[in-house]
């Protein structure tokens, strides 16, 4: 085989894998927006037959060929295309390990979990949900020893979503966490608490609708190539590459902010993804590079931009305008105090940001615990219980707010939710270092962020995943990564709310 004819083979597998990927993701989303909730059997079976058409092109003769001739031929690759050809072998050899029946088997068992978690959080039914949930890590601890007998599942699954972390760094990662936030929110518990009636009250569903169309806007999604829908709990998918991503919101009428800040987040997202070069459409490299730096910059537009004084002090003639009953008797102060008050709560998307990575912390040591043999499936409802009382004092009163809450589970997403509060803390060192160059208080204030937004395509987005976590995190912030970063950020905004 010449190399030339390789080169070109190498982009029209990907370009096919892309196109398998797109359709498969269009029927996932689907089956989260739109669908008729009695469709799941009809795409549990078509996703079935595409998965396996997936895995045969993946795992073929062929491929495997191709990309062993191009790996031993890698000196002569560019630098993007020697990170193609080590990104798809990873993949090919982790494939390889799967037997193609438990590979299919999985992809229509994420369908009926999906579908089932639904109903499940609906009628706050954990019962209802637990058969599913038993096979769902079964398969993934079955599928990390697959995949690497001599490492344990849960490193594995972390190193997968976050590549270079382990249960080791993660536990150190959320000690220093616990360390320096118990205390905190245990001097804000001291302090008067912020009135939130600012943000309560009822609220216009289609009012709502307006406000996230015009966050896209002002963020700097392109709606050409950004779409919104609805769903129960608010996500982004790129649809075959990132020339066409979907994000959801949920709409809830007691509160404006839950889907402002939904919009935001997930179009921190969007921008990660749609911030690619356009090179890189269709390839292994398009999109964000790990689940980590994918947090940083959605809870960076949520938190650090979103619920920033700036912001709320440019959102807030907007809001007036289409919540005028409500926000006549309030000012901009009123709204922000509310939006960064700090109290226990059950729900984690609903979460402030100093409580935010305690909620982190009790899904990690759940999952660590399931994976390790010393917490059964049936009582895991119990043991989240126990955590929510134990670290955030509060009493949980059904499975819907409480273990069934987050989706991440039906979807096999075991050893993702470490990401979120990995990326919160790498955010803050962005904003740290972006300041060095960047007035972005100036700039929010105006609604203008294309300097913010330039900053984080040059140094992140446009990146895909040509580079590693760690190259990102070397390259745009010139020092190792430091949670204290973080800490002292969440600090300075207690002082600020709380006066302490």
């Amino acid at each position: 085989m010449e190399l030339k004819q390789a080169r070109e083979q190498l982009m029209a597998l990907q370009a096919k894998m892309s196109a398998y990927g797109h359709a498969l993701s269009l029927l996932n989303y689907d089956g989260d927006t739109a669908a008729p909730a009695g469709t799941a059997e009809n795409r549990a079976h078509t996703l079935g037959v595409l998965s396996e058409e997936t895995y045969k092109l993946s795992t073929a003769k062929e491929t495997v060929e191709l990309l062993e001739f191009l790996d031993a031929n890698k000196e002569q690759l560019t630098e993007a295309e020697q990170r193609m050809v080590w990104l798809m072998l990873k993949d090919i050899r982790f494939q390889q390990k799967i037997p193609m029946d438990e590979y299919i088997a999985y992809q229509q068992l994420i369908v009926e979990s999906q579908a089932v978690w639904h109903k499940a959080k609906a009628t706050s039914d954990f019962a209802l949900f637990e058969p599913y949930l038993e096979k769902m890590f079964a398969t993934t601890k079955k599928f990390a020893q697959y995949a690497d007998p001599d490492m344990d599942p849960y490193d594995y699954w972390l190193n997968e979503y976050e590549p270079g972390i382990s249960q080791a760094t993660c536990d150190r990662f959320f000690a220093q966490l616990r360390e320096h936030l118990v205390p905190l929110i245990k001097k804000v518990s001291e302090q008067p608490q912020v009135d939130n009636a600012s943000i309560k009250g009822h609220f216009d569903v289609q009012a709502q609708d307006k406000l996230s169309h015009y966050l896209i806007g002002v963020i700097g999604l392109d709606p050409e190539h950004v779409g919104l829908s609805t769903t129960e709990h608010p996500f982004t998918t790129s649809l075959g590459s990132h020339l066409d991503e979907r994000i959801t919101t949920h709409y809830y009428e007691e509160d404006y902010t839950y889907s402002m800040f939904s919009v935001i987040h997930e179009g921190g997202h969007a921008l990660y993804d749609t911030g690619s070069n356009r090179e890189l459409a269709f390839t292994v490299l398009d999109g964000g590079t790990s689940m980590g730096i994918h947090e940083s910059q959605s809870r960076f537009y949520e938190n650090i931009l979103g619920r920033s004084k700036a912001f709320i002090q440019f959102i807030f003639p907007k809001l007036q305008e289409l919540f005028p009953e409500h926000l006549r008797e309030y000012t901009w102060l009123d709204v922000y105090k509310a939006v960064n008050r700090v109290e226990p709560s059950l729900i984690r998307t609903e979460a402030d940001e100093v409580t935010y990575s305690l909620h982190v912390m009790i899904r990690y040591e759940i999952e660590k615990a399931v994976l390790k043999g010393s917490l059964k499936i049936h009582d895991l409802p119990g043991e989240w219980n126990r955590l929510y009382k134990e670290y955030l004092g509060i009493d949980v009163p059904d499975d819907k707010h409480g273990v069934l809450q987050d989706s991440h589970w039906s979807f096999g997403a075991i050893g993702y939710f470490p990401s979120y509060a990995l990326g919160s803390a790498y955010g803050a060192q962005f904003l740290k270092k972006m300041k060095e160059t960047i007035d972005t208080d100036a700039a929010i204030s105006q609604g203008d962020f294309s300097k913010i937004n330039a900053w984080n395509k040059e140094h992140i987005w446009q990146h895909g995943r040509t580079k590693t976590p760690d190259q990102i995190l070397n390259d745009t912030l010139g020092e190792p990564f430091d949670p204290a970063v973080y800490l002292e950020y969440l600090e300075n905004k207690c002082k600020d709310i709380y006066g302490i």
